[in-house]
C-alpha cells in the first residue's frame, strides 16, 4: 500500500480544490441531519484500484461516515458490481463524491490498461513499466496504480537512479562521455547502474563501450531496433521505450528485450466508468 501520509496529502488538496467544505449546493437542498448510503458501481469490467484512497476522502469530510471496501485493490470488477459503500450523514458523502470518483476512476484506469498490457506480454518474462509522464502531485498514486495492475515502477524521481537521456548527451558532446562522466560522479544507492538512452546501433556500442549497464531504446524503426537489440542483447539491460502501444506489445516482448516503458500508462489514460449511487438513509 502507498504512503499513507502521501494518500492524506494528496485527498486533502483534492478536497481543498473541489471547495468540499463550502458545498453550497448541499446546504441548500440537503437538510443538515438527513442521512444517505450509497454503493460504488463498476460500470464496465476493470482492475479495482484506489480504494483506500477513497476511504481517506470520506474520512476527511466526516470521520464518522462509515466505508466499506466490498473489493480489495487488485481485484476484477465485472459490470454492476459494487467496489465500495458508504454510509452516514448526505452532506458530507455528496461533499466528497466527486473526489473519490477522480481518484477512483484514474487509478483503476491506470490498473485496468497495466493489467491489459500485462496480459499481452504474458509468457517473455518483459517487465511492462511507467515513466514519470504522470499528473503533477500524483506520481506515488499513479505508479502505485500500475503495480497494482501487475506492472514494475520505472524511477519515481529524478534522485533514484542515473537515466542519461539524449538531451543529456548532446550537451557534453556524445554518449561516451556522458557515461563516463556519470560513472565518475556516481554515488552510492544511486540506482543499479548507469541507463543511457539511444537511438541508433552506433550509439548502443559507444554507450557498452563506455561502461552502460542499461539501454534505453528510444523511438527506432524496426530494423534499427533489431539490429542494436542483436549488438547489445547479453551486454546490457534493454528497454524499449517511445511508441510502445497495445498492438505493438506482442511483437516487442518477442524481441529479447527486457523491459517496455510506456508513458500512455500515465500521461493519458482513459478513466473507467463507476458511479456512486446514493439512496436516502
Amino acid at each position: 500500500m502507498i504512503d499513507i501520509e502521501t494518500v492524506r496529502r494528496a485527498v486533502r488538496l483534492a478536497l481543498e480544490e473541489d471547495s468540499a467544505a463550502d458545498d453550497i449546493t448541499s446546504a441548500a437542498v440537503i437538510d443538515a441531519a438527513a442521512g444517505a448510503s450509497g454503493a460504488f458501481v463498476a460500470r464496465e469490467a476493470l482492475v479495482v484500484c484506489g480504494i483506500e484512497v477513497a476511504r481517506e476522502v470520506f474520512r476527511q469530510a466526516d470521520p464518522a461516515l462509515v466505508f466499506e471496501g466490498r473489493r480489495a485493490d487488485g481485484e476484477t470488477c465485472a459490470p454492476g458490481e459494487v467496489m465500495a459503500a458508504v454510509r452516514g450523514r448526505a452532506r458530507p458523502i455528496l461533499a466528497g463524491e466527486r473526489t473519490a470518483l477522480n481518484f477512483m476512476q484514474r487509478l483503476s484506469g491506470i490498473a485496468t490498461a497495466t493489467s491489459r498490457l500485462v496480459a499481452l506480454a504474458r509468457g517473455s518474462g518483459v517487465q511492462i513499466s511507467d515513466t514519470r509522464k504522470t499528473a503533477p502531485g500524483l506520481r506515488a498514486l499513479d505508479k502505485y496504480a500500475v503495480a497494482t495492475g501487475g506492472g514494475t515502477n520505472h524511477r519515481a524521481g529524478l534522485g533514484d537512479a542515473i537515466l542519461i537521456k539524449d538531451n543529456h548527451w548532446r550537451l557534453v558532446g556524445g554518449v561516451a562521455e556522458a557515461v563516463r562522466r556519470a560513472r565518475a560522479a556516481a554515488r552510492p544507492g544511486a540506482g543499479a547502474g548507469i541507463t543511457i538512452e539511444v537511438t541508433s546501433a552506433a550509439e548502443a556500442r559507444a554507450a557498452i563501450e563506455a561502461g552502460a549497464q542499461a539501454l534505453l531504446l528510444d523511438n527506432m524503426d524496426e530494423a534499427t531496433l533489431r539490429e542494436t537489440i542483436a549488438l547489445a542483447r547479453g551486454r546490457a539491460f534493454l528497454e524499449i521505450s517511445g511508441g510502445v502501444t497495445a498492438e505493438s506489445v506482442p511483437r516487442l516482448a518477442a524481441l529479447g528485450v527486457q523491459r517496455l516503458s510506456i508513458g500512455a500508462l500515465t500521461h493519458s489514460v482513459r478513466a473507467v466508468d463507476i458511479a456512486l449511487e446514493l439512496e436516502a438513509a
